[in-house]
């Protein structure tokens, strides 16, 4: 009897971890799932500058809470999990930025010049391991 009451406990701890672990693998897809949606549904689609700006800040705000380092020159370091960046190509001068530079520069500039001017979303990647983030965006300037 009291075998069968060890054995029982064992198994009832075994099922609780299976279950918690279930769960917690569950969470983390679905919190996942909701960060890599805010930036998938700019993909292929043309925005404002305005638009570009919010994803910037959104960028921004994410590599912080996932605590994301910087280098020396303010860029932040990918590692290869949850960490995004966003670059723009703007048509006027054929020249790409990391959302970094911009930030550094005051976004509000950007907003000055660019509030108006239309961009596409023409490539984003995905981080290769496990967590399927969204590791970059190019945004290209289509309107002058």
């Amino acid at each position: 009897m009291k075998k069968f009451v060890v054995f029982l406990i064992f198994v009832i701890i075994i099922v609780c971890g299976i279950s918690y672990s279930y769960i917690v693998n569950k969470a983390n897809y679905n919190n996942a799932k909701r960060e890599n949606q805010q930036f998938k549904d700019y993909y292929e689609k043309e925005v404002y500058g305005a638009d570009v700006a919010t994803i910037i800040n959104k960028a921004v705000d994410s590599n912080t809470k996932n605590n994301i380092e910087k280098d020396e020159k303010g860029f932040y370091i990918e590692n290869q999990t949850n960490s995004i960046k966003i670059y723009i190509k703007m048509k006027d001068i054929e020249e790409t930025y990391p959302m970094e530079l911009i930030v550094n520069s005051g976004i509000e500039k950007f907003l000055e010049y660019y509030n108006k001017i239309q961009f596409k979303c023409t490539k984003i990647e995905y981080h290769k391991k496990n967590t399927q983030n969204v590791k970059s965006m190019l945004f290209e300037q289509i309107t002058s």
